[in-house]
Order: C-alpha cells, then structure tokens, then sequence
C-alpha cells in the first residue's frame, strides 16, 4: 500500500506538472481571500467544506499519531511523513477535483460526491462494483480511523486527569449525537468553530516550545534526516528502528492523518460551492499543507527538539510529556488533553459524515438516518479499547479503502490532467 500511494502521488504530481508547488501561490489566494465565483454550485460554502474536511483529517493523528510514529520508527519517521504530505499535496487535489466533476445530487439530503461517484461516473458501468466496494469499505473504515481510533486517544488522554474511560464514551456519545442528527450544515458549523481554534491554540504552544529550545534546532533537523537513511541505535526507553521502520511508520502516519489517497476528504469537498472542480482542488491542498506540513510538524518538532522521544512513551502521552517540559504538567497536559478533545470531537464528526454518505450511496438517501444511530455506540468501544488493537483496526479498514479510490486515480489521472490545465488557462485568461 505504501509503494502504491507513493506511486499514484507522483504519477499526478508529474500528470498535473507539480501543481502543488507550481501552483502553491494560487492556493494561498484562493484560500485565503475566499472570494465566492460566479455561477457556483454546492450546499456549503468552500471554507466550510474545508473545515469539515480538516475537522476529518486534523485529529489525534496529528497529536498521538505523529508521537506514534516517532516511537516505533524514530526521528526518521518524520522525514518520510513530510514526503507523504509534500505527495499527499497533489493526491487531494486529484481527489477533490473528480469528487466535484462527477457529483450528483440524490431526490433528498446534501449533494453526494466522493471516491463511489467518480469511480461510476468516470470508469462506467464495467466497475461499478469497484463504486460499491470502496462505499463498502468506507462505511466499514470510518468506525475504525473516524470514530473508535477517535475516542481511544480521547480516553488514554483524559486518563491522565482520573476520568474513567466509560465516562469520557458516555460524554462523547452525547456530544456527537445531538450534532450528527443535525446533517452536514450542523457539522460544518461546529467545525468552523472548533478547527480554526484548536489549530492556532495547539500550533501557537509547538512554536513556543520550539523557540524555548531554539539553539537545538539544528541537530533536531539534522538528526530527522540522518534518521531517515540510517538506523537508529536504542537509547533511553527507546528501543531503536530500522531504516524500514522509519519509511513505514513515517508513511502509515502521514497517510492515516491527512488520509490523500483514501479519498475519504472528497466527500466533503464535493459539497462545496464552486464553478469548476479545479477551484476546490486548491482548497484540498492547503487541507494537506495545514494538516501535515503544519499541524503534524509541530508535533514533531516539540517531541524531538525537548528529548522525550526517548522515553519509551508513545501516543498521546508522548507530546504531553513534550509540552510539559515548558507548561509544567498540569498546563501542558491540559492544552494537549483540549487539543485532543477538540480534534477527536471534530473528526468523529466528519467521519459520521464520510460514513453515512457512502451508505446512503449503497441504501439511498434514508440510510443516513440509520447509519447515525449506527455510528454511536463504537464510541464506547473505542474509549474502552486497547491503543494497539484499535491502531491496528484502523490501519487495515484505511488499506483496504484505499485500493479502489487509487485504481481511480490511476484511471481518471488523464481528467484531472486536462480540467487542471483548462482551469489555469482560464485564470489566466481572467486576470
């Protein structure tokens, strides 16, 4: 799975001549002047449609995940997420532009867009199958990365506080109930608040650990890279990696929180008001830029820069020993605890979302009613379970979805390709 979604992200990176960094200054235009085009189409507005998508893929991956990954395949982990992102980049774009350019609308509920839509509307009839197998396997992984990956991390988090993790399912399953009950416009809302937020709270205490420990930055780099190329001896609690341990964890991570090459973030991009598909296409690759490049290495950065990656802890209790290093323990453990809850709560959420759109493409538009009631008591398996098996859950379930959505984007590469190139011919014929 590694090689083919490294393989698919260059393929489109080349295909759509390094959109995400030729065209970077266009992203941040688009992005951050937010003007409305003329003659859009959606059921949300592209801000909304982001935050929703960010609120999926800014999650405990970001928090446990990153710290995750930096335990089992040390520092050069990171080298190999920043290269899943820097591919991811163009990856969401591809998945974003198709989830618009063959969205439907069904007879009631918000338009229905995703991996299922432009794998029929795109492939034909001949694989059709590979449509249902990918709604299938989408409504099946979203209770694994989306919800109970979501809630255990929120669990081992809120341990650290004497909240037992029955109590922390009980509130979750609330939290997440009288929102989802309200469809998409009731989630977008939530995530417009609660994604900007934590964003800026948990960046802003990475950046304040990061310039404490400034003089150390240096080698941590140095370090990250080195790391990437060479195994990495045991010391302290930790117990050393191999150079494939690295590119796995590195990866797997990368992959798990920004989810480019799942196409799981294209359901919620393909809702968005926009006039051609390439305009939120822009918008998928700052997801991935905010996400990863940003989010995931600040994470990072603060693990590796203060030392404690040699502990031996990981998960979660990795980065609040990180940021309790300069908040003291019970602020830092707080911030992270928050971040975590804010995030988790945002990505349960969205995956809800994910989840009932693929169902209603298999059962029609009634199956999301069922599929929310469906959705909540994973909650309390998930705050209940084992980190490593609900890890492992959710990796599988993220593997298996990703196969059809990857044939795709093989397939479909030649559309991205020209509505790419007729988008930017336009823009420039415009200004």
């Amino acid at each position: 799975m590694i090689v083919a979604i490294v393989g698919v992200g260059v393929y489109l990176m080349i295909g759509t001549r390094f959109v995400q960094f030729a065209r970077f200054p266009a992203v941040l235009k688009e992005t951050l002047l937010r003007k409305k085009a003329a003659g859009s189409e959606g059921d949300i507005t592209p801000f909304a449609a982001l935050n929703v998508a960010l609120a999926g893929t800014v999650g405990v991956g970001n928090i446990a995940g990153v710290a995750t990954a930096i335990a089992l395949g040390g520092p050069g982990a990171i080298f190999w997420m920043w290269v899943s992102g820097l591919l991811g980049m163009g990856t969401k774009f591809a998945e974003v532009v198709l989830g618009i350019k063959y969205r439907t609308r069904q007879a009631t509920g918000p338009i229905l867009g995703g991996p299922m839509m432009y794998i029929r509307g795109g492939m034909g009839v001949r694989f059709k199958f590979l449509a249902g197998a990918f709604a299938a396997l989408g409504a099946l992984a979203a209770f694994g990365i989306g919800n109970m990956a979501q809630a255990n991390s929120v669990a081992i988090g809120l341990a650290e506080f004497r909240i037992h993790p029955f109590i922390t399912g009980i509130i979750l399953i609330l939290a997440v109930g009288l929102v989802t009950i309200g469809g998409l416009k009731r989630i977008a809302h939530v995530a417009m608040f609660c994604v900007p937020f934590m964003c800026i709270l948990y960046f802003l205490g990475a950046v304040i650990i990061v310039v404490l420990n400034i003089y150390k930055l240096p080698e941590t780099l140095l370090l990250v890279f080195e790391s990437a190329f060479t195994p990495v001896a045991a010391t302290g609690g930790f117990t050393g990696a191999a150079v494939r341990g690295a590119i796995r964890w590195g990866i797997a991570r990368g992959v798990f929180s920004n989810e480019a090459g799942l196409g799981s973030a294209s359901i919620a991009h393909a809702t968005a008001q926009t006039d051609h598909p390439a305009r939120q296409g822009l918008w998928g690759i700052f997801e991935v830029f905010v996400d990863t490049i940003v989010i995931c290495s600040a994470t990072a950065m603060a693990i590796l820069i203060t030392g404690v990656w040699k502990s031996g802890a990981t998960g979660a209790v990795l980065t609040m020993s990180a940021f309790q290093t300069v908040f003291g323990k019970s602020l830092g453990f707080s911030i992270v605890v928050l971040c975590m809850v804010l995030t988790a709560y945002d990505t349960i959420l969205a995956w809800g979302f994910y989840g009932e759109t693929c169902s209603a493409y298999l059962f029609g538009a009634r199956a999301r009613v069922v599929y929310r009631l469906l959705w909540l008591p994973p909650i309390m398996f998930g705050s209940l379970g084992r980190l490593e098996n609900v890890w492992a859950f959710a990796d599988t379930l993220n593997g298996l979805m990703a196969v059809p959505n990857l044939i795709a984007l093989f397939s479909l590469g030649p559309v991205v390709f020209g509505l790419t190139k007729e988008f930017f011919k336009k823009d420039r014929a415009a200004s």
